[in-house]
């Protein structure tokens, strides 16, 4: 399963009810898409700047050409374009590509491009190749579709190798996928587009299910990054004494008198694993107002932060000290030619002391290795450790750490020095103990043993998540990803860190604080999220409005229902933009589900399976909503299919079962439960709801240890407790359900419902039943 996919998947499920004693899975899956960006105080795009239009890289070259020569022939400037004789490097001489799984054949005829590959209809033809995508280490080809779509090839040419290769080795990928090369996961116009061209507009009519994706340059040009360049231009042509000498230039974005921070956001908006919120522009003041970074969630990212899926640099670099200290993207980069400032350490020896670093003293390795320099003595091989992406494709982790071979022996994350290229021959412990007679014990606290131990459910770890996510000192990616894990430990603490980071000076903090904080009453939901409907960050506001959908009016003034109303009004407008993925109709789902439109939760619900007909999360709040509508049948039709897509996740199994418990299915919902019961060995309520299905099936010796293993894994489960204590009862043995009940008022003495059993079984004392 794509990783991608998997990961949202896995992070959506939680449980919901579906009867008095029983409950069912829903999810709440939040990606986020905000409103089109805009400027503090909520102003309009249409103020001052909007009259700035798109002129094209040709004209900033007559006062720019050194960096237009820089440009000209850059990644950048090869990212995208016609396919011709010039553009196209893949062998196109009637060469076929077979690797068991895929079968193309490319060829040319009349000078148009062309492959012979299996279509969307399970039947192979023909296919112009109209578009290249990419220039190294790897290079695509687009081939349009009806509805204005542009899908990639699923083969790709590497340049380095000169060959063919699957983008997807040992993947045989059916044509009913999603990831499928004709469908929405290879579909250049919502996956690819934005971030290979200039001013793009994605454009997609949901209505229709077609685009009209229209750019200003086919490529990565000057205004990419610089904004719509005419008022800039109109200012360059007045006569020097007659320009305005007010600094701006008739520039949208300025690069030379900002903060770090803020130029290297002008790249995160494509170096960056995020959630989209609409249509790229150049006037926000903040990068939440435009995308929502991902933090470092399981499958993206090592619990340390290190790479693991691709986060295309922006989250990885956030973590670095690097970046703490003001460095940019510029000081390594040349920001028009992409290169790097120098070769070798000489580029890190621009800020560290070559007597200090560049030294065996310091690295402990020799200049050479087998007569060969040797790359090991080179910085970048300990603390940028690289990673292989879409098979051919080598990239560096940026968050320049200390490598921690100690953590790879207690949370099992990478180190550098074993990488393949390194020292992955030898035993973990030879690498531990040769970094300790270097440098030291390395057991040094760090925040990747706390996300492991919260990813991992460990008790402890609540308290201590909670403080990180308060702690500065650290960045707020990683606070952020703290709070994330803080759903899972109720209490006290948790609370508080919630209710501070609401209010903390970081953006990304306030958004995932807003998205994860929960509240016992309505009354105190609004009370905490309420502010941050007029947040100067549109994500954070968004995220606030949707969470707030469905409280009581009675519960808020007239000037918060109006925000409330504007920030559903700009949700809603984002998720209609973002329809081509299955996550904005299902958001809308939600959104429409909290605020009583059934009938328009299940319209998009439904457009979102359109997109991907297995996307989980819509399929089991798709079951929820027909569940609750009496619609058994249907739910229990579309959870059976989930079932069949996911035979091994857990909660689809228990929600299947307890849906059919409900039906009086018994039988067969203690078969679902039965399977579901190995898949969630931590959770005790599906023993605990297996044993009240089997007691309906005259099973109860089953329901007996089925309620004991609930009680092993938590004690103090007062709903198996009961439960226990009710078999008791019901098969004769009093005395036993006596010490449930006594157990069960010790832990709970307070509880009027342990009080009614205690009588209950009093009176049975006193008359007992007849035999």
């Amino acid at each position: 399963m794509n990783e991608e996919r998997k990961s949202s998947i896995d992070s959506a499920l939680r449980s919901w009810a579906v009867a008095a004693a029983v409950a069912m899975v829903a999810i709440v899956f939040l990606i986020l898409l905000a409103p089109l960006a805009t400027r503090p105080r909520h102003s309009s795009l249409t103020d001052c700047k909007d009259a700035a239009t798109f002129v094209g890289s040709q004209e900033c070259r007559e006062c720019h050409a050194p960096e237009y020569e820089k440009w000209t022939g850059s990644d950048h400037d090869q990212a995208m374009a016609v396919a011709d004789s010039a553009s196209v490097r893949g062998d196109f001489d009637n060469v076929i590509f077979d690797d068991g799984i895929v079968r193309v054949r490319f060829f040319t005829d009349a000078g148009r491009y062309l492959v012979n590959a299996l279509g969307p209809d399970g039947k192979v033809h023909d296919y112009q190749v109209t578009h290249t995508f990419g220039w190294r280490p790897l290079q695509q080809y687009l081939i349009p579709f009806p509805g204005g779509r542009y899908q990639c090839l699923n083969v790709a040419w590497d340049t380095e190798k000169k060959q063919w290769f699957n983008l997807y080795p040992s993947q045989a990928i059916p044509v009913t996928d999603w990831l499928y090369w004709t469908r929405g996961g290879q579909n250049w116009n919502g996956m690819c587009a934005e971030c290979h061209s200039t001013n793009l507009k994605k454009n997609y009519d949901s209505s229709q299910q077609n685009f009209d994706t229209t750019w200003s340059e086919i490529n990565v040009g000057c205004e990419a990054c610089h904004g719509p360049g005419s008022d800039h231009v109109k200012w360059a042509r007045v006569p020097a004494m007659a320009r305005k000498q007010d600094g701006v230039r008739g520039l949208m974005v300025q690069t030379s008198s900002i903060t770090s921070q803020r130029l290297v956001e002008i790249c995160a908006p494509c170096h960056s694993r995020r959630s989209e919120i609409g249509d790229y522009n150049h006037a926000n003041a903040h990068l939440l107002d435009v995308l929502l970074p991902s933090v470092l969630e399981e499958g993206l990212y090592y619990p340390d932060g290190q790479i693991l899926g691709e986060d295309y640099v922006y989250g990885s670099f956030t973590q670095s000290k690097m970046y703490h200290r003001d460095v940019r993207c510029s000081d390594c980069h040349d920001p028009h030619g992409l290169q790097l400032h120098f070769e070798g350490n000489a580029l890190c020896e621009q800020c560290h002391r070559a007597e200090d670093y560049d030294t065996p003293s310091h690295h402990f390795h020799k200049d050479t290795y087998e007569g060969k320099p040797s790359k090991a003595v080179l910085c970048i091989s300990c603390h940028m450790p690289k990673r292989t992406y879409m098979v051919v494709d080598p990239r560096a982790d940026h968050s320049l750490r200390i490598p921690r071979p100690d953590l790879t022996a207690s949370i099992g994350v990478p180190n550098a020095c074993s990488q393949e290229a390194c020292h992955a021959d030898r035993p973990l412990q030879w690498v531990v103990d040769a970094f300790t007679k270097w440098y030291g014990s390395a057991n040094k606290p760090h925040y990747g043993v706390l996300i492991a131990a919260g990813q991992q459910g460990v008790l402890e770890a609540g308290p201590q998540l909670a403080r990180l996510s308060g702690n500065t000192l650290y960045p707020s990616i990683v606070r952020a990803t703290a709070l994330t894990l803080l759903d899972a430990y109720p209490g006290q603490e948790s609370t508080e860190a919630f209710n501070l980071a609401l209010s903390d000076e970081n953006p990304l903090v306030r958004y995932t604080s807003a998205a994860h904080v929960s509240a016992e009453r309505p009354e105190r939901l609004v009370e905490l999220l309420v502010p941050l409907l007029f947040d100067p960050v549109r994500g954070v506001r968004a995220e606030a409005a949707s969470r707030l959908a469905g409280v009581s009016s009675e519960l808020l003034k007239a000037y918060q229902q109006e925000a409330l109303a504007r920030g559903i009004e700009e949700f809603e407008e984002s998720m209609r933009l973002n329809l081509d993925f299955p996550h904005a109709g299902f958001n809308l789902g939600n959104l429409y589900t909290a605020l009583g439109e059934l009938k328009k939760a299940e319209k998009y619900y439904r457009m979102s399976l359109d997109i991907d007909a297995i996307f989980l999360p819509a399929m089991a709040n798709l079951a929820q909503l027909l569940n609750r509508e009496g619609r058994n049948d249907e739910a229990n039709e579309l959870l059976a299919r989930a079932v069949t897509a996911y035979p091994q996740n857990g909660d689809l199994l228990y929600s299947q079962g307890l849906l059919l418990a409900e039906m009086k299915r018994y039988t067969e919902a203690e078969q679902a439960l039965s399977t579901a019961v190995p898949l969630l060995p931590s959770n005790p309520a599906v023993h605990t709801n297996r044993a009240l299905i089997l007691e309906q099936l005259n099973r109860h010796e089953e329901a007996e240890q089925e309620l004991k293993a609930a009680l092993k894994i938590d004690p103090a489960t007062p709903k198996a407790l009961f439960a226990l204590a009710d078999l008791y009862v019901r098969t004769g043995r009093l005395d036993e359900a006596r010490t449930m009940a006594d157990e069960l008022l010790r832990r709970s003495p307070n509880d009027p419902n342990v009080h009614r059993l205690v009588d209950v079984l009093n009176r049975m004392r006193i008359h007992p039943r007849k035999k």
